[in-house]
Order: C-alpha cells, then structure tokens, then sequence
C-alpha cells in the first residue's frame, strides 16, 4: 500500500499544531500506521537548521535566506523522513510543508510566490501533498490565541505585525483557489471537535482503498 501524504497549514494561532496530534491519535485508534511530524524540524539536521530560522534575536535575516533555509531543511526532512514512511505505507501527517514558504516568504515578504515556488521545486522534486487542510481563521483571532496560551513556543514570526499576517492569510486564499483538487478549508473558528471531525471527514476520503 502507498502511504497518504496530509499537510496541515494556517495562519500562526490556527491550531494546526494541536488538530494534528488528536487527527493522529484518532487514525490509529481506526488500525492506521502514522507519523507525525513538523517543518521546519521532524530530524535532528532539520531541528538545527529550525532553531536559525525562529531565533527571535535574528532580526537581520534576509528574506532569501530565510527560505533558503527553510528549503534546505525541507529536502532533508523529505528524504530521511517523509519519504521513508510513505514507502513503507504510513500515514504522514506534517505541520507545515511548501504551501507555508509560499505564503510567508513568497507573498508576505514580498519574494513572489513564483520565485519560492522554484526553490523548493528543486528541493522536492515531484515529492506533493495528496491532501492539505487549511485551518481558516481570521489573523487576529488567531494572534489572540498566541497571546493567551504560554505553553505555545514564540517565535521571530510572532513578533511580524498583524499586517504582516494579514498577507499570509491572503496568500492561502490565493493557494486554495489555484489547488482544489488537494486543498481544502476547514473552519478553525468553531469548536474543536468539529474542526476535528471536518479534518477526519477529508482525510478519510483521501485515504486509498478504504
């Protein structure tokens, strides 16, 4: 069996990070074999190359840099990580993948979606996602939960202005206008157990011989 490929994307705040632990507690309590894992991050080189990246005292990284590297421990993670598990059959369920270096560096900083687009072309090959969630919240809803949960790890992303999240919330409308045939929106701004039962309802759908 080929293993499915699912990545989760949002605003900062969304809860794409907590929806994906419950969606993976729920797929192996339905039999399924999963990994769970994050960008960037998910290995250790990758954790590294994360730790850069979000240092809140690297206010001067250049915006090229930023998905240079972001890039670069995309292609690590693919091919220690990702890969692996969908060869053996697994469910792969990631936090973040192109789709958020697309927005974040291509449109809210301004480098062109199209630009971004090659770099990681080059750091995936053919390697996409069958199926991304979008977790739809408005901007500042979602920096209003960042603000109210200290367990949440903060980040140099956290501290853009709300403008700036703002452009990244555009920039996911945008995505799931041009890819509707793997994107697929889900309300973040309800209660979770209807978030998750929408995120289950797509995933089981994408799910091969079921």
């Amino acid at each position: 069996m080929k293993g499915l490929f699912v990545t989760f994307e949002g605003g900062d705040g969304a809860g794409k990070s907590s929806m994906l632990k419950l969606i993976g507690e729920e797929l192996r309590s339905r039999g399924y074999s999963v990994l769970e894992t994050r960008e960037p991050g998910g290995i250790d080189i990758a954790e590294r190359i994360r730790q850069v990246i979000l240092d809140k005292t690297h206010t001067t990284m250049d915006g090229r840099t930023e998905a240079l590297l972001y890039a670069a421990a995309r292609r690590q993670h693919l091919v220690e990580k990702v890969i692996p598990a969908l060869q053996e059959g697994k469910i792969v369920l990631c936090d973040r993948f192109v789709d958020s270096s697309l927005a974040y560096q291509g449109h809210a900083r301004g480098l062109g979606m199209d630009e971004v687009y090659k770099i990681n072309k080059f750091a995936i090959e053919d390697c996409m996602p069958e199926v991304t969630l979008f977790f739809n919240i408005e901007p500042s809803k979602g920096l209003q939960r960042i603000a109210g949960n200290e367990e949440r790890e903060k980040n140099r992303l956290d501290l853009e202005a709300l403008d700036f999240h703002e452009k990244v919330y555009e920039a996911y409308l945008h995505l799931l206008q041009q890819h509707p045939e793997r994107m697929r929106s889900i309300n973040a701004d309800q209660p979770i157990e209807d978030v998750r039962e929408a995120a289950m309802t797509i995933i089981q759908s994408f799910i091969p011989n079921d």
